[in-house]
């Protein structure tokens, strides 16, 4: 069962294409990953698949529901954490969870409870009344991760999630998207960490808006550099040079 599927998925700017007909599946409860450079179309189709944006042509659901024609049910099942920090630095840990609480409508009892589990999840037990602002830049990460997640979603998208985190907490992090994935919940993820991406069940290299390759990395290794103790950043530089001598035929 697939939790998010995408078939010729394409994003235009006027002239510019962003995203160029990229087609791939997750199942439900993996781990995808989408690896490539700055300006690659990552956060264009995550945008895409949360219903923000529409897009140009192509198809896409995200839990069964179509991206093109049911963008608010889709928002429904789905958490969102973006590149850039969007909680209130002048608001409090507990205040944040609260205005997040609202925005999904949880109920009082369960908004309770799952204020009680995001603080645990992200360790932040006793510094309720802490302004967001004064947190160090991985218990803001948590603390995000956490509202994305109040309202238990089905599906997760996380853009560049561990940006600018020192790398323990980074690994505290990735700890927490193991988690939600053993208990069902569907992650994808974009980053530039080449460790990271060794952690997603499958991954996708996307360069200037295309799906250059997918698969485990297992299985990119042994593609690009026939053994499986290489590094993606092998793999990545090789999908990437095969590209552009590709486009240099054409």
């Amino acid at each position: 069962m697939f939790s998010i599927e995408v078939q010729d998925l394409t994003k235009k700017f006027g002239s510019f294409t962003a995203v160029d007909q990229i087609s791939f599946e997750v199942k439900k409860g993996g781990i995808f990953g989408f690896l490539g450079p700055n300006g690659a179309g990552k956060s264009t189709t995550i945008r895409m698949l949360c219903g923000i944006l529409k897009p140009t042509s192509g198809f896409g659901k995200v839990g069964g529901f179509d991206i093109d024609t049911q963008p608010e049910e889709i928002k429904e099942i789905i958490g969102y954490m973006p590149q850039k920090f969007t909680l209130y630095g002048d608001l409090t840990v507990q205040e944040n969870m609260d205005f997040f609480g609202g925005i999904h409508h949880l109920a009082p009892r369960l908004k309770h409870e799952r204020h009680a589990w995001v603080l645990k999840m992200a360790g932040l037990e006793g510094r309720e009344n802490s302004l967001t602002k004064e947190l160090s830049g991985g218990w803001k990460q948590r603390l995000s991760l956490g509202c994305a997640i109040l309202h238990q979603p089905e599906i997760l998208f996380l853009d560049e999630p561990t940006a600018s985190v020192d790398p323990v907490s980074r690994r505290d992090f990735w700890d927490l998207i193991y988690e939600l994935s053993e208990r069902g919940t569907t992650v994808l993820v974009t980053s530039h960490y080449m460790d990271e991406v060794e952690r997603c069940h499958r991954l996708a290299i996307i360069y200037s808006g295309k799906i250059i390759a997918e698969g485990s990395p297992k299985e990119l290794k042994r593609e690009y550099t026939q053994k499986e103790d290489s590094s993606l950043e092998e793999v990545f530089l090789q999908a990437i040079e095969e590209e552009k001598r590709l486009r240099g035929k054409g």
